[in-house]
């Protein structure tokens, strides 16, 4: 078990120092928009569009990671007042109950949703037409990537159950 939440734990640290400069491409979109505004007087066509899809895959691209880093919200005031064993069985029925229904939600909604933007070809509707299903399939990546952090996550409260049952 420590294997596998540890192989996640890589991959998700990897994906999201892969993902996180991908900030940088969306500053340097805007800023090329506000230059475009500022010098030609005239917007581009395809800028905000593309931020506001990047920014959105982005945000979506991250939450592994953020999930692994613990930079979400969490009921950590009452947790730490808790033992470690009953820390660990608080984080199981947590992940238990509220996780597993959302992701199943994310997962079933988020795949019909890029499912029906690929059968009706949806695009943009700007002046330039950008297709608009791969920021919609990062919905259900995201989905998967979240669901790998959390059986880490559970795995390691798991590991440590097993710890204080034996000491």
């Amino acid at each position: 078990m420590h294997a596998i939440a540890a192989a996640i734990d890589r991959f998700n640290e990897l994906f999201g120092r892969i993902v996180a400069p991908l900030i940088a491409v969306i500053t340097l979109i805007v800023l090329y928009d506000i230059a475009m505004r500022f010098f030609l007087g005239r917007p581009s066509d395809w800028a905000f569009d593309v931020t506001k899809m990047l920014f959105g895959a982005h945000f979506m691209l991250m939450a592994a990671y953020g999930l692994r880093h613990h930079a979400h919200v969490e009921v950590d005031v009452l947790k730490r007042l808790l033992a470690r064993k009953k820390q660990a069985v608080l984080e199981i029925i947590g992940y238990a109950v509220f996780f597993i229904p959302f992701i199943w939600l994310m997962l079933t909604y988020g795949w019909l949703f890029f499912e029906r933007s690929i059968s009706r070809g949806e695009t943009t509707y700007g002046m330039v037409s950008i297709p608009v299903y791969p920021v919609k399939g990062v919905i259900v990546l995201a989905a998967v990537l979240i669901l790998l952090q959390a059986i880490a996550i559970v795995l390691r409260a798991i590991i440590q159950l097993r710890e204080e049952n034996h000491a």
